[in-house]
């Protein structure tokens, strides 16, 4: 079990050279992007979603559900996705806005905003269940998100059962009945720097989870939000080596 701790700035101890190079250019990235699979469901709805799906040579294995930033499902979460198969891991990249990539803020924002919660749980549970039933797969499953997906990646564990839930700077409650609904720990990068993700949200997040008595590891960084995005004004380097190296670590406890 993981133990229960804050830690407010550390320094980084060896890293994925790999997921650093390839996520700092867009050629590799887009590249890598390439190795995925795009695979559909039918929700109970009625609606088709799709996803990209990367797979390692040997199975069955445990699974990653990752959930995009608000620009949408982009070259750079596809390209995570096949660096967490090199892993060892199943890694399904959902796509929660029908296709669409946005380039600009204010076309992301469109996006995020048009986003229905009904139906963005319904298709990130069903994936879930998708990706349990497969050969592939363990039936253990972890949901990781950024941004956006941050937030998503912890709705969708309390959504449906989840064995962990890795969450980069996205929005987190401080309702420690809500947060009873988690099966598995969670994980959290936050940045010191962040104005939306800030502080006061995330110390309420932890107290809530503290209150359910739930296991949990957050990690603050001395950067700004979206540190993690190699294509954004924000990207730290050496610390988004140091959230993926905590990352896996995450990984490998939780499946291991």
């Amino acid at each position: 079990m993981l133990a229960r701790r804050t830690v407010l700035k550390t320094t980084a101890a060896g890293a994925s050279l790999s997921m650093a190079t390839v996520l700092s250019d867009p050629r590799l990235a887009s590249a890598q992007a390439k190795e995925t699979q795009t695979v559909t469901l039918t929700t109970p709805s009625g609606r088709q979603v799709s996803a990209a799906l990367a797979a390692p040579e040997a199975t069955p294995v445990g699974t990653v559900l990752l959930i995009h930033e608000w620009w949408g499902l982009n070259d750079q979460i596809r390209a995570v996705a096949v660096e967490l198969s090199r892993e060892g891991y199943l890694a399904l990249a959902v796509d929660l806005m029908d296709g669409q990539v946005a380039e600009t803020p204010d076309a992301a924002r469109a996006l995020t905003q048009a986003v229905v919660p009904d139906e963005a749980t319904e298709t990130l549970v069903s994936w879930m269940e998708w990706l349990r039933d497969q050969d592939t797969s363990t039936g253990r499953l972890v949901t990781m998100g950024w941004c956006f997906g941050g937030g998503w990646s912890l709705n969708a564990s309390l959504a449906a059962p989840a064995d962990g839930t890795v969450i980069y700077y996205g929005r987190v409650p401080n309702d420690p009945g809500q947060l009873q609904a988690l099966s598995g720990p969670v994980l959290g990068h936050f940045a010191t720097q962040d104005a939306f993700i800030n502080a006061p949200m995330v110390e309420g997040f932890a107290t809530a989870l503290e209150a359910a008595d739930h296991p949990y590891v957050i990690y603050w960084y001395d950067a700004d939000h979206a540190f993690a995005n190699p294509t954004g004004n924000n990207y730290d380097g050496e610390d988004a080596r140091l959230s993926w190296r905590r990352t896996l670590d995450f990984l490998g406890q939780v499946f291991g």
